[in-house]
C-alpha cells in the first residue's frame, strides 16, 4: 500500500518520501514554458482536511515565456490495483481573466520509450473547466486510458470518456485496474470503462500536473487573448494505492480515515522492481 496524507512543512520533507518536482520542459503545455517546484506549497489551515493539503500553483499571460506550469510525481513502480485522491478543483483563477484551456489532474504514467512504444501506459482523470480538444468552452471530466501515442506527427491510440459539468470543489477519484479492465469512478459513481486494449502494460509513476493547453493542440484554442497575469490552482488532500486490487471508493476512504485515526501520514510499502526503474519527472 503507498498512501500520503500530504502533511509536510516544507518541500524536503515532501521529497524524503519519494516526491519530486518536475523541472523538465516540454510536453505538454505551452511552448517555452517552465515547470518548476515554486507552484507548490503546503498548508495547514485548508477546510474540509483533516492535516491540509499540498497545493499547485500555475501561472500564465498566455506566453511561454511567462508560463510556469507544475507537476510532481512519485516512484514508477505501480501497475494493477486501486488508485485514488481527494481533489479539490477549481472552475476560475485565483487571479487574472478566466478562460485559458487549463488542465487539472491526477494520474500515473511510464515513459514514452519511442514514438508509438507498444508497452507505453497511462490513465488519466482530467478536468478541464473552461473546456478544451476541440470541445465546447463548458466544464468537463474527462477519462483517458492509452495505449501509445506520438508527438510529431500527433498520433494516438487510447480510449477516452467525457462528462459535462462543474466538478469545481472536493472530488474522490479512485481507479482501478484489474481483470484487464480499468474502471474509473468519482465520488463513488461509476464515470467511465476501459477496455483490455488500452490496459498498462508497464509499471508507471503516480502524477499530478497543472498546465495550460496551447492553441491548436487537437483543435483547442489556447490560452485567453489577454498578456495579463493570471493564476490557477489544484489543492490535493490525500493519494492511495493499493496494489493488486479492485476497491470500491467506500473500502479506500474507509482505509484512508483507519490510517488518519490512528495518525498515520505517510506509508509507503508497495515494492520496487529489481532493478530499480528509472522514474523520470516529465512527460
Amino acid at each position: 500500500m503507498f498512501f500520503d496524507d500530504f502533511n509536510y512543512r516544507d518541500l524536503a520533507a515532501f521529497q524524503a518520501n519519494g516526491w519530486k518536482a518536475r523541472t523538465q520542459t516540454g510536453h505538454p503545455g505551452i511552448k517555452g514554458a517552465t515547470w518548476s517546484a515554486e507552484g507548490l506549497s503546503f498548508h495547514s489551515d485548508i477546510p474540509d482536511t483533516q492535516a491540509g493539503a499540498v497545493r499547485m500553483s500555475s501561472v500564465t499571460n498566455g506566453t511561454g515565456e511567462k508560463t510556469r506550469q507544475t507537476q510532481f510525481c512519485h516512484a514508477r513502480k505501480y501497475r494493477e490495483g486501486t488508485y485514488a485522491a481527494r481533489i479539490f478543483f477549481r472552475d476560475e483563477p485565483n487571479s487574472g481573466p478566466d478562460g485559458d484551456e487549463v488542465i487539472q489532474t491526477f494520474y500515473a504514467i511510464s515513459p514514452l520509450k519511442a514514438p508509438m512504444d507498444k508497452n507505453y501506459s497511462e490513465t488519466d482523470f482530467e478536468y478541464l473547466p473552461n473546456g478544451g480538444w476541440g470541445e465546447n468552452a463548458k466544464p468537463a471530466m474527462w477519462t483517458t486510458s492509452w495505449d501509445t501515442f506520438q508527438l510529431e506527427p500527433w498520433t494516438k491510440v487510447n480510449e477516452f470518456s467525457r462528462k459535462e459539468g462543474s466538478y469545481a470543489g472536493w472530488h474522490t477519484l479512485v481507479l482501478t485496474v484489474a481483470d484487464k479492465k480499468l474502471i474509473y469512478y468519482v465520488d463513488g459513481q461509476l464515470f467511465s470503462e476501459h477496455s483490455s486494449a488500452v490496459y498498462p502494460e508497464d509499471f508507471m509513476s503516480i502524477n499530478f500536473n497543472l498546465w495550460f493547453m496551447p492553441k491548436g493542440a487537437d483543435g483547442s484554442q489556447g490560452p485567453v487573448d489577454s498578456p495579463e497575469m493570471r493564476e490557477y490552482q489544484e489543492d490535493i488532500d490525500w493519494v492511495f494505492f493499493q496494489e493488486g486490487v479492485a476497491l470500491a471508493t467506500a473500502d479506500v476512504e474507509a482505509r484512508v480515515a483507519d490510517l488518519r485515526g490512528k495518525k498515520v501520514a505517510h506509508v509507503d510499502n508497495v515494492k520496487e522492481q529489481n532493478p530499480v526503474l528509472p522514474s523520470p519527472c516529465g512527460l
